[in-house]
């Protein structure tokens, strides 16, 4: 029997993942991948959608014309917890093909569109995300790069940042200022860019951990046909809040499942090994709230998951508690692990060592989750405005 064919009984659809993992997931993929070069980590990520696009997991909640199975919300978590229990790689390089294109393309775009786009994915086209800028990314409905009509074409001039794997993308979704005096969240249009057109120029970006994840986009004069827009011009931000919206869910449940098993392993671990901090009554205490944080954690987010399906799902604000408590949890949890490793554990080589292997990375690392996604200062916003009542000053 294959995965898909137990779609039907999702306890034997759970069963057919696990043991497919069992048989593709190499026991040392982490171990391989800390040590990777950029173009190593690439292939792995290749390799990993190849595989998952084998037992039809590469975009298994697409409708099956656009080339899915077709598979409910209650498939989706349990894909996502069979990859979390089995600690699989993520597709991260294909985050925005798989979440953000086609929370996109579905509700706004044309049919021609999503016939060429979407078939890709699969595939292995990578996309990226055109949307912050410098000096307006918090503001996301302030951003200046300009197109301007020309024939059946729009020319673009401007300057992104913060685009995830853009170094490697194929195509990006991009929001552009097409009318500079109309007010700001007016004047916006949504367009799909070629990242290989002239005038093309990716910049990678180092982080505090060493990696280059990110890079800065720049168009000087990039051409885009008018069939590569997204909804009408000057209509962007409403397509926009559609991309957005993609990211609630099945990413941060899987995120969430993933950190569960992480604590669990490190606690047991800690358990067989006698390890210091068990003593001290003040560091229990404090692992002990981590523990019952991530737990209600996880309970909001399917509240979140069950909220997503109702019509009251766009104005909830349930979306932004999850990301404000479990982008602040995941920094005290590293900072702990930072804390009680010592001098030792700001090792980076012992990256590859799980679970937390290197402390210093991981707690490095996850200053970047209280901004991307929208910034934790924008979450609070939108708690205040939409959740309390509270006026906008």
């Amino acid at each position: 029997m294959s995965i898909l064919d137990a779609k039907d009984d999702l306890t034997k659809f759970r069963a057919e993942i696990r043991t497919w993992l069992a048989d593709v997931v190499p026991a040392d993929w982490k171990a391989r991948m800390a040590r990777a070069s950029n173009e190593e980590y690439i292939a792995g990520q290749r390799w990993w959608m190849a595989e998952r696009r084998k037992v039809g997991l590469a975009v298994p909640h697409w409708p099956v014309e656009y080339g899915g199975a077709g598979l409910t919300l209650q498939h989706l978590i349990a894909i996502a917890g069979e990859m979390a229990r089995a600690d699989a790689p993520m597709a991260r390089m294909f985050t925005i093909s798989l979440i953000h294109l086609p929370g996109t393309l579905f509700p706004h775009g044309t049919e021609a569109q999503k016939r060429h786009y979407l078939a890709g994915v699969a595939k292995g086209d990578v996309w990226c995300q055109g949307f912050s800028e410098p000096n307006s990314g918090s503001d996301l409905a302030s951003l200046r790069c300009r197109a301007v009509r020309d024939g059946d074409r729009y020319v673009v001039n401007g300057q992104k940042i913060w685009s995830s794997y853009s170094m490697y993308a194929d195509h990006c979704i991009l929001l552009t200022r097409t009318d500079p005096d109309a007010q700001k969240h007016r004047g916006i249009t949504y367009f799909i860019m070629d990242m290989r057109a002239p005038g093309v120029e990716v910049r990678p970006i180092r982080q505090a951990n060493g990696r280059a994840e990110f890079g800065e986009i720049f168009l000087t004069n990039v051409s885009i046909h008018a069939e590569n827009m997204i909804g009408r011009e000057n209509n962007g931000w409403r397509v926009a809040q559609a991309t957005l919206a993609s990211e609630r869910g099945v990413i941060a449940f899987e995120g969430a499942e993933r950190q569960r098993y992480e604590i669990e392993a490190f606690y047991h671990k800690a358990l067989a090994s006698g390890a210091a901090w068990l003593r001290d009554d003040q560091l229990r205490r404090e692992f002990m709230g981590f523990l019952a944080e991530m737990q209600a954690g996880r309970r909001m987010l399917r509240r979140v998951l069950a909220e997503s399906e109702t019509p009251e799902a766009s104005a909830s604000v349930l979306p932004s508690l999850v990301k404000l408590s479990a982008t602040v949890l995941r920094q005290r949890i590293c900072s702990f692990m930072t804390r009680i490793a010592g001098v030792e554990g700001q090792d980076f080589a012992l990256l590859a060592e799980e679970p937390f292997g290197s402390p210093m990375f991981d707690f490095l690392s996850a200053f970047s989750g209280t901004i991307a996604g929208g910034t934790n200062e924008i979450q609070r916003n939108i708690v205040a405005e939409r959740g309390l009542g509270m006026p906008r000053v």
